[in-house]
């Protein structure tokens, strides 16, 4: 490894420092969402961020988003992050969507997010796992 291999991804290659900040903001979104900060997760969206979740429509822009997020009568979620990977703008979360009184019924998920140039979250596409 070389001083400019990118070791925030821990991929060879020049650094992508838009690429390591969108790979924070990822994992802070995850922890205000946990926490039910709206104020705080905004800050870290793209004016114009779609999230793409299986079965439903697009949702585009902030409030179309943390509506999604924040809008539900039912017990919030609780995301256990397994992987944060990012290269060339993209970001890759894995981990288990834990909803409380499911008796251990996790979700586990893939979240594919693309990073805008000022580091911002500007896409999520979300993939389910399902059992064979």
């Amino acid at each position: 490894m070389n001083r400019q291999d990118d070791t925030s991804t821990g991929l060879p290659g020049q650094a992508d420092l838009v690429t390591a900040a969108g790979m924070d903001h990822v994992r802070l979104v995850y922890d205000y969402l946990d926490a039910g900060d709206l104020d705080s997760c905004a800050s870290l969206l793209h004016d114009g961020v779609v999230l793409e979740l299986p079965g439903l429509p697009p949702f585009r822009g902030r409030t179309a988003v943390l509506h999604t997020h924040f809008g539900r009568s039912a017990p919030r979620a609780r995301y256990e992050i397994d992987r944060v990977v990012g290269q060339g703008r993209s970001v890759v979360a894995t981990g288990r969507r834990v909803v409380p009184g499911t008796d251990g019924q996790d979700l586990r998920f893939v979240d594919v997010f693309t990073i805008a140039d000022d580091g911002m979250v500007l896409s999520c596409t979300r993939y389910h796992h399902v059992a064979p």
